[in-house]
């Protein structure tokens, strides 16, 4: 099936719009829409970008179900980018913004693909995995970084990482509960009503257009940090910055996409895990050096022994799945993420800098 009318939900936010210019470029005689409440920072920089590229730009929000009315040509495939993000949303004791967008939003999401009956991608996260269970599992302490031995024997933990049979009972986060909540949803809306679906719960999605923040997009922040000499610190597990995290490069995540959309019939109802891999993984530590590196600034960086809520000390995709049932492998390696990223950032160094300071 050649998708004609696609719906794009978070489509200025970072991933939603690579992803909308990215399918409107695969598809020049289709119509790509671009629905963003453009309530998160730097989204409106994306606006000249997605009408240079011929995506149509919807101002609306996926909380309100008028917002998502049926068009005259009903959409053919909706992907569903938008979330509120942070791993820290909610503790501050006001759950109710992260519960409306994540899972009411991704109801009214499931409504209009109903009704339309159009193809839904669903862009879920790897914060559906529980948080006490990770940093559980048996890791070794390296110079720059912790790693997972893979020697626990637990379904789904290895020594290349996560996969999808790791087990799910567990607290993890009311963003990774509402992301999981969406997955049962967005299956139970498949059996029930026959739409065609893939769930892929992305690890760190990196590189340019994205406004790194504390408690989402680190990568970018780091980068951006050292761009314009801006303080840092390593928080928690010590203080040492040897977290680990795989990134991938939002390009890549794209290529996936294209990927089960070409096979969608076969992929149909199947939940994968992508990232970046062992092979595209950093610490913070690392990612320092990587930067110092890239831009040939060294920064000071201070030290929180203390760990935050819903942090995880290591956490790597295990792509084994995705690519068996797809061929796809993730292309960019981590220094050319960074690079990248910084290389968008210097461009746009102005706006840039009237965004995040």
């Amino acid at each position: 099936m050649t998708h004609r009318n696609i719906l794009v939900t978070g489509g200025a936010g970072f991933i939603g719009s690579n992803v909308a210019v990215a399918l409107k470029a695969k598809r020049p005689n289709a119509r790509v829409t671009a629905l963003d409440s453009l309530r998160r920072r730097g989204s409106e920089l994306n606006l000249p970008r997605l009408r240079d590229a011929g995506v149509e730009f919807h101002h609306g929000d996926i909380r309100n179900p008028e917002d998502l009315s049926p068009p005259n040509e009903p959409y053919d495939l909706i992907v569903e980018c938008s979330a509120e993000p942070s791993v820290l949303a909610g503790y501050d004791g006001n759950p109710r913004f992260v519960i409306n967008t994540n899972l009411a939003g991704t109801v009214n999401c499931l409504e209009l693909a109903r009704v339309c009956r159009a193809d839904f991608l669903f862009l879920s996260t790897s914060r559906v995995y529980p948080m006490a269970r990770l940093n559980a599992l048996d890791y070794r302490e390296t110079e720059t970084r912790f790693e997972l031995s893979g020697l626990d024997g637990i379904p789904g933990a290895g020594p290349d990482g996560i996969a999808e049979d790791f087990p799910l009972h567990g607290a993890r986060t009311l963003y990774g509960a509402t992301k999981l909540a969406s997955e049962l949803l967005v299956e139970e809306y498949r059996e029930m009503f026959g739409l065609r679906t893939v769930i892929t719960r992305f690890g760190v999605v990196a590189g340019p257009w994205q406004m790194g923040k504390v408690d989402q997009g680190v990568f970018t922040l780091w980068v951006l940090a050292h761009h314009f000499g801006r303080p840092l610190k390593y928080i928690g597990y010590g203080g040492k910055g040897k977290q680990v995290r795989d990134l991938l490069h939002v390009a890549d995540a794209c290529d996936l996409l294209e990927a089960q959309l070409s096979q969608l019939d076969v992929l149909n109802g199947r939940v994968f895990n992508a990232g970046g891999g062992l092979g595209c993984s950093l610490s913070l530590f690392e990612t320092t050096t990587l930067c110092q590196q890239i831009i040939g600034r060294k920064l000071p960086i201070d030290s929180i022994a203390e760990t935050r809520e819903g942090d995880i000390r290591v956490y790597v995709t295990d792509n084994q799945a995705v690519t068996t049932a797809t061929g796809w492998t993730p292309k960019r390696t981590a220094t050319e993420i960074l690079a990248d990223t910084h290389a968008w950032i210097a461009s746009n160094e102005t706006a840039l800098r009237a965004v995040v300071g």
